[in-house]
């Protein structure tokens, strides 16, 4: 597999138009997004592409992050086409594995199904959710 497909930090290997289009037509979680928004959110992360040995991006993660306490992941995904192939094990053994992201003590996610695969990784159900507040703005 390794062989096949690799994973890049490079923001400019990105293709927004994949990125877009999985986002608003294939999640569950940013279809309201625009592309606009997108592209602001792209820019204030650390992102992770997973690409085809041709350069074709197949799957994407995005980490916000002081860089010392706290990191949230967001926007992670696995083309359907490319999905059973151990790519979000890879993408995910790559982002816990990136040393700018070593003195961080809590790490924060939310997703409907995807619980298997993070639990892999250390993530557990919040301890105490009566201390987690949120605000949303419409």
């Amino acid at each position: 597999m390794e062989e096949q497909y690799y994973i890049s930090t490079d923001k400019s290997k990105l293709q927004l138009d994949v990125i877009v289009d999985f986002l608003n037509n294939k999640s569950y979680w940013a279809q309201t997004r625009s592309k606009a928004i997108i592209e602001k959110s792209i820019a204030n992360s650390i992102c992770f592409g997973v690409f085809t040995q041709e350069n074709k991006q197949v799957g994407f993660a995005r980490v916000i992050t002081d860089f010392a306490v706290f990191a949230w992941l967001l926007d992670v995904f696995i083309m359907e086409d490319h999905q059973g192939k151990g790519l979000g094990k890879m993408l995910m053994q790559e982002i816990m594995s990136n040393n700018c992201f070593s003195d961080i003590r809590r790490w924060g996610l939310g997703t409907d199904d995807a619980h298997g695969l993070y639990e892999k990784f250390g993530f557990t159900p919040l301890s105490n959710p009566a201390k987690m507040m949120e605000k949303i703005n419409k």
